[in-house]
């Protein structure tokens, strides 16, 4: 039984990879645990109902603020994932089953936190012939069955309120950094999605701090725009382990500002 709290059985793809150095985080990206009632209660019902977030399994530094909020992005089909990102803190390997009872307890765990819009992302199931379509579709159906109020956003299609799909980094690191995925393969799922229902909402993002340059993030905001993205995020990385990609450097608030800008002047209608 493999201890998924062990980075080296979390990740034993990695476990040949060089030691990069993780540099101290700047004032402005550290926060403080959380502690507020709001944050205890979105925990206990996420362990009530058995769920997984990528708020954790991420490693996400802003979990306190917004589980605080009662806001939460649920993580189905498992907590492994098929494929071994370098910037990501998902634990890689052989998934389990799918719980068919996932969805339901989605579904409720959405209305206890009274969601008025709930993020629902995946890992990577390669191992099953659909990819985990038909599950995300069920448990989509079930979310809004129990919650016809809540808008609901996902990374596969069941006719969502957002369609969200990420690029993460610029073209030219996609080999060492998500060397499972191809960038235009990525940008065509956006594109498509459009050409589908053009009245369907899509978002993508990207971090930055991976050794990518700004002109890289002005084309990828290019590209996006292109492919008619409406919603665009951009953060910075976080390296999770020693083992895991290094953290070219820390994008300053100005810098962000500057991005901030840039999209809004591209055409995105949220930044």
């Amino acid at each position: 039984m493999r201890d998924l709290k062990l980075p080296d059985e979390r990740h034993p793809e990695k476990a040949h990879r060089p030691d990069n150095a993780q540099p101290k985080k700047p004032s402005w990206i550290r926060v403080k645990a959380p502690t507020s009632e709001g944050y205890k209660k979105t925990r206990d019902i996420l362990r009530e109902k058995k769920l997984v977030t990528v708020c954790e399994e991420a490693g996400c530094p802003n979990v306190g603020e917004c589980w605080s909020q009662g806001h939460a992005t649920m993580m189905i089909m498992g907590e492994i994932c098929t494929r071994g990102c370098t910037f990501c803190n998902v634990a890689t390997g052989r998934p389990d089953a799918l719980d068919v009872f996932e969805p339901g307890r989605v579904a409720v765990a959405v209305e206890k936190l009274g969601l008025n819009h709930v993020v629902i992302t995946s890992v990577d199931r390669d191992d099953l012939e659909d990819g985990g379509a038909e599950h995300i579709a069920q448990t989509i159906r079930a979310a809004r069955r129990k919650n016809p109020g809540t808008t609901i956003e996902v990374l596969v299609a069941a006719k969502p309120d957002v369609f969200n799909h990420n690029l993460e980094t610029v073209p030219g690191l996609y080999p060492e950094v998500r060397p499972g995925a191809r960038y235009f393969h990525s940008l065509r799922i956006l594109q498509r999605v459009k050409e589908l229902d053009p009245a369907m909402f899509t978002k993508s993002g990207i971090m930055v701090g991976l050794g990518e340059d700004r002109q890289g993030v002005l084309q990828v905001m290019d590209d996006m725009r292109s492919a008619d993205v409406d919603f665009l995020t951009v953060g910075q990385y976080l390296q999770p382990t020693p083992k895991h990609h290094a953290v070219a450097r820390f994008v300053t608030p100005e810098e962000f500002e500057g991005y901030r800008k840039a999209a809004v002047g591209k055409g995105f209608l949220m930044v």
